[in-house]
């Protein structure tokens, strides 16, 4: 059977989830769930990020231990994918006993390629790494992501030879053998590159950080977070020596937002080179998204949880918007008006009702009993590319380009109006055609709204037809 590998980035547990979060889940749940269709053997990893200075801090605030911390916020990024109705069958947490004890393996591993070292760097608390002369140089000093200044920190480190992979990374990254999606990212990261890695440092003092994992044979350092993070993919396929390793590692697409691109294009590759093991096929970007054009943030007070979306427009609601009406290769908006908007026009008003329309027709005019003659009697080149792209804003297109195809062909047809005696055998096209297109469309829809789809399934599967009691996107107000 062929495999399939699909892994999202494992947030801090530092914050409860967040839209931009819930987004990069529900993405790379499609790429799970259109594997599985295709008939691939699936697994689909997500987790969280536990270790560090920031959740030592958070914990220490709150007077618990910091895995006492960890637990709570972790429980709550699980309860997250079971909103969204995200098919992982994997979560890994970065303080479970079998993760640290493959990284303190890998960093045995690593060994030819790490040192110890003095290091005088440009550090930022909020982002738990350092940054080169050259990066804290473009940003004027300061941090973009938390708009605090660089704090300048001198201290004995073990370092990777990053640096020594530049070339190979780059040649990787221009042949495709890492392929970089969107184009955008891909010269980005290039750029990056050309400017020169420099080696990195992989450790921090116990004496500075203490929740951690500890460096093998060396008690008074321990693994820096990121580090340990980024292990997390393929610890989990339990490397080394693992059939689900053997059989699944390289991933086929590792879903990343685009602020953490330079461990994921650069540093991850490195590790991996270094373990002389194959880099992932495919990196997908997604974008941030801002709320009304604003960013997001505590202090503005704009913050919203995936929960508030789901309790108004429904889990399937949640994601169409998330998956079409933010742009798949750039940033994205999300407005309570928008949202309101797609639901109600295009899942109500346009789904909706196709499917509404058609199970009355049909009840009435054939008695609920149809025989369907073709069921994707419909060009989905353009559908599977896209998805194939990562641009599900695109593919959703195509499936809307059916739903509002099939409600022009009832406007056309009147099947209302085709009720001569002679016109029976083409009310019966009529319908059949409504009804393989509403099938098509289901199934075109099963890796982006699966609730939806099951729906439509049962709904059209049934030996008599007839219209659901209550429609399928009830409308909703905004307020």
């Amino acid at each position: 059977m062929n495999r399939y590998y699909v892994t999202t980035s494992i947030p801090y547990v530092n914050g409860d989830p967040h839209i931009g979060f819930a987004m990069e889940l529900v993405i790379a749940d499609v790429l799970a769930r259109q594997a599985k269709k295709q008939g691939y053997e699936v697994i689909f990893s997500t987790g969280t990020d536990e270790h560090g200075g920031k959740i030592e801090e958070k914990a220490k605030e709150l007077n618990v231990s910091p895995k006492e911390f960890a637990d709570t916020v972790s429980t709550r990024f699980r309860e997250l994918s079971e909103l969204l109705n995200i098919s992982n069958n994997r979560f890994i947490r970065t303080t479970d006993k079998g993760h640290e004890q493959r990284v303190k393996l890998i960093w045995q591993k690593l060994k030819k390629d790490i040192y110890k070292s003095s290091y005088i760097g440009w550090y930022c608390t909020g982002d738990e790494a350092f940054f080169t002369e050259t990066e804290v140089k473009n940003l004027g000093g300061v941090c973009p992501n938390h708009n605090k200044a660089f704090e300048k920190i001198e201290e004995e480190n073990y370092f990777f030879k990053l640096s020594a992979y530049e070339d190979q990374i780059k040649q990787a990254i221009l042949s495709d053998k890492f392929t970089i999606v969107p184009e955008s990212k891909k010269h980005e990261i290039l750029n990056v590159i050309n400017e020169g890695l420099e080696d990195l440092s992989i450790s921090r003092p116990k004496t500075k950080i203490s929740w951690g994992i500890p460096v093998p044979g060396d008690s008074t350092q321990v693994m820096y977070v990121w580090f340990d993070a980024l292990l997390n993919y393929i610890t989990v396929l339990g490397y080394p020596e693992n059939d689900d390793f053997k059989n699944f590692w390289p991933a086929n697409v590792q879903v990343i937002g685009k602020d953490i691109l330079r461990f994921h294009a650069a540093i991850w590759p490195a590790i991996l080179m270094s373990l002389n093991e194959p880099l992932p096929n495919k990196l997908y970007v997604h974008g941030f998204i801002t709320i009304d054009e604003q960013k997001i943030s505590k202090s503005i007070g704009n913050v919203i949880h995936p929960k508030d979306i789901v309790d108004r427009f429904g889990v399937d609601g949640f994601r169409y918007y998330f998956l079409k009406y933010i742009p798949s290769y750039d940033d994205g908006d999300f407005s309570w008006q928008r949202i309101a908007d797609a639901y109600n026009n295009e899942l109500a008003n346009e789904l909706g009702n196709a499917l509404q329309r058609t199970l009355t027709m049909v009840e009435k005019y054939a008695d609920g009993k149809l025989v369907v003659k073709n069921k994707a009697d419909h060009d989905i080149t353009r559908y599977l590319e896209a998805l194939d792209n990562c641009r599900f804003d695109r593919a959703l297109d195509e499936v809307w380009s059916h739903v509002r195809g099939l409600n022009q062909f009832i406007d056309e047809e009147k099947p209302w109006s085709l009720t001569n005696p002679e016109e029976q055998e083409h009310l019966k096209d009529v319908l059949s055609h409504m009804v393989g297109t509403l099938f098509l469309i289901a199934d075109l829809l099963e890796p982006f709204l699966p609730d939806t789809c099951q729906t439509m399934n049962d709904l059209l599967s049934q030996p008599k037809l007839v219209p659901p009691k209550t429609t399928l996107f009830p409308k909703r107000a905004i307020n």
